[in-house]
């Protein structure tokens, strides 16, 4: 069973970890990243989209999504409590 509440509940399997073991790797920064590549396309093309981008953590997912809706130093609405105040910094950075 996966538990998705957090990047860091659910440990790897001996499976998950012999593919990131030996999967093939790059510099995704140029692009060169053939595993990123891929698994880049096959969620853009699950869920319709041109392209999609690689988040490795929902810290990293969290950011991004915020910094799509808001400028730096500009103020956002969140829900009372919610994850991206109480357990990360994420705001701070808009």
């Amino acid at each position: 069973m996966f538990d998705f509440r957090s990047d860091t509940v659910t440990q790897p399997t001996a499976e998950m970890r012999s593919a990131m073991a030996t999967a093939v790797v790059g510099d995704d920064v140029y692009g060169d990243d053939p595993t990123v590549n891929k698994l880049e396309a096959m969620a853009a093309d699950r869920y319709g989209f041109d392209a999609a981008i690689f988040c490795s953590s929902g810290t990293q997912a969290n950011l991004l999504a915020i910094m799509a809706h808001c400028q730096r130093g500009e103020n956002t609405f969140v829900a009372k409590m919610p994850i991206i105040i109480v357990g990360k910094v994420v705001v701070q950075l808009c």
